[in-house]
Parts: C-alpha cells; structure tokens; sequence
C-alpha cells in the first residue's frame, strides 16, 4: 500500500505552477514552484493526516484536474493528443490545490495550516522548513505574483476554503 503522497503533491504542485506560472525567467520559475510545492505540501498533509488517509489516496486515487482545468479555463482537448501530458493530471487532488491557493493567498492561514501540521504524523523527526510560504520576502512574492494573486486564484480557493477553515479551527469556518 502506497502510504506516500508525493506523487499527489508534484501533480498538483505541477498544476499550480502551469496555470499560473512565474514570471522572471529561470529564478523566478523555481522560487515560485517552491512556494507552490510547500502549500501544496502543508494541504495535502492537512488533507491527509495518517498514513491511512495516504494509503487510501493512493488506492483509490484523488480524481485528477479536470475540474480544475474547467474552472481556470484551460483547454482539455490539447492534452488528449499527449497521453505523456495528460497522465500526471491523474494525480492532482482539486481540494489540495484549493487548500493551497488559499494558503498562498493568506498569510495568517498559512501560519495556522504550518502550527497544525507541526504536531501531525507527517512532520516526525526534523520540523520542516516552510519559510517560503510563511514568510516570503520581497523575491518570493513577485516571483510568484500569479499564483499568489488573492483574485486571479479566487475561483480555485474558493472551492473548498471553508473545509480549510474547519480542518484548521472546528466551528470557525468563515463564509467567504
């Protein structure tokens, strides 16, 4: 049983940073993939707390972007033709990259998304280091000005926000 989540968390890493992709040239395309994999990380760890919740994603699948490519407007069509292209979308998880979008779009969420994850299975041994997200400096934040853009990420946030907000505070989940 497949108790790992990294295939769901490059996907839908690799889903962010392709709909709403770096400007800058070479930096900025890794800074910006950084941030979106360390959201992406502390959503899916959120999403899936044990290695149960892994196991079980791993089996069943996290239902691909479909939705996702609907909703941001990208052309499916274009992928059929690449099966190559099109089989990573298997993996990304719609409430992961909703989860993420709204950590990187706010940043007190993120520090409270980062405080929970630090007491979870998944951060056993050394503390991971999320700094990028939490505290992007002045590089970090124009480097990824699309994928940080409260608006431009609005309809993928908006998906599944108030799950966030219950996930991290039972009961305080606010209506966006």
């Amino acid at each position: 049983m497949l108790a790992d989540l990294s295939p769901l968390i490059a996907a839908t890493t690799q889903w962010l940073t392709r709909s709403y992709p770096a400007c800058g040239g070479a930096l900025a395309a890794a800074l910006g993939e950084v941030q979106a994999r360390q959201a992406v990380t502390v959503a899916a760890w959120l999403r899936y707390p044990t290695p149960t919740d892994a196991a079980l994603v791993g089996m069943a699948g996290p239902g691909g972007s479909g939705a996702l490519d609907w909703l941001t407007g990208a052309d499916a069509a274009a992928y059929d033709d690449e099966a190559d292209d099109f089989a990573w979308r298997t993996w990304v998880d719609e409430v992961v990259a909703s989860w993420a979008a709204c950590l990187l779009t706010d940043d007190d969420l993120a520090r409270q998304a980062v405080a929970a994850i630090a007491v979870g299975e998944h951060a056993t041994g050394v503390p991971p280091e999320f700094r990028r997200l939490i505290s992007p400096d002045a590089h970090d934040r124009a480097a990824a000005a699309l994928l940080r853009h409260p608006d431009l990420v609005a309809p993928v946030a908006a998906l599944h926000r108030a799950g966030l907000q219950e996930r991290l505070g039972p009961g305080r989940a606010l209506v966006a």
